[in-house]
């Protein structure tokens, strides 16, 4: 138990008739970054605010960092950091002076000027936070949930609006987070970003974890057929298979070296979530 920093067995929750969580099961390493996928409704915000201890279950077991959320002590909130889907931190308050202030509401906080620093803010630590761009403001939200020096974060949706630099940037510090130790939960649209940075996901569907494991293996992705892609004579072609060099050494005799326009891919993990959904859908 000392290495899972959150174990859930069996979880339910319903509003009225309706079931957004339906006996799901889900266990979380310490030190990952752990990915959570699923469509609009899948049931995964309301997990992941039962986590957080911001909404209470129908059922089940909850243990976070030990704990159980739904009874937690003002010492586990401490423990425990949140970055919103939406911004949360405005007013007339500099970076700075924020920083500062959310400082105080923890017993041992980290370094204001370190978290500046670290989020890339240190030509803006005396501007006022309404002043700062979209994607500055975001880091600021970033900056105030890890200021407590939490055990474990929450990210929300956290690159929404950033531009393609800013968001690799935001990358490099998440991996820095996790490197020093932070246990990370991560909730996100960008397949792209749960693929760079998670060390294992779970696609939530109707309430269910419906498939788990690291990206590159989820669903079968690594042992699935490649598709080995050309242009023919007669235009594009494609070929499925479980043995893509075979393949290409075929062609490569037939077109008596150069192959035009060869590709030869493995399902993306977008495939696999998109495929999985489907499955899901057309389940019921």
């Amino acid at each position: 138990m000392a290495e899972t920093a959150v174990r859930v067995r069996g979880l339910r929750k319903t509003y009225g008739k309706h079931v957004a969580v339906d006996g799901l099961d889900l266990d979380i390493r310490r030190g990952e970054i752990f990915g959570v996928l699923g469509p609009n409704g899948a049931g995964k915000s309301t997990t992941v605010e039962i986590l957080e201890g911001h909404r209470r279950r129908d059922g089940g077991e909850v243990d976070v960092l030990g704990e159980d959320p739904g009874r937690a002590s003002r010492r586990w909130k401490s423990r425990i950091g949140i970055v919103w889907q939406n911004e949360v931190v405005s007013g007339e308050l500099t970076v700075a002076e924020t920083l500062r202030h959310y400082a105080q509401y923890f017993p041992n906080p980290r370094d204001p000027e370190e978290i500046i620093h670290l989020v890339g803010l240190d030509e803006k630590a005396n501007a006022r936070v309404t002043g700062l761009s979209g994607g500055q403001r975001r880091r600021v939200d970033v900056a105030v949930g890890v200021i407590g020096r939490p055990e474990l974060l929450f990210l929300d949706e956290p690159t929404t609006g950033f531009d393609p630099a800013a968001r690799r940037q935001f990358w490099d510090l998440i991996r820095s987070l996790a490197h020093d130790g932070t246990t990370i939960v991560l909730t996100s649209h960008y397949l792209d970003e749960v693929e760079a940075l998670a060390d294992r996901l779970a696609v939530v569907v109707k309430g269910k974890v419906v498939a788990g494991g690291d990206p590159a293996t989820l669903g079968g992705r690594a042992s699935a057929q490649a598709t080995v892609s050309w242009h023919g004579p007669e235009g594009p072609r494609e070929h499925r298979t479980d043995t893509p060099t075979s393949v290409v050494r075929e062609l490569a005799t037939a077109f008596d070296g150069e192959i035009p326009e060869l590709v030869v891919s493995r399902p993306t993990l977008e495939d696999i979530y998109l495929g999985l959904i489907k499955e899901q859908e057309t389940a019921a």
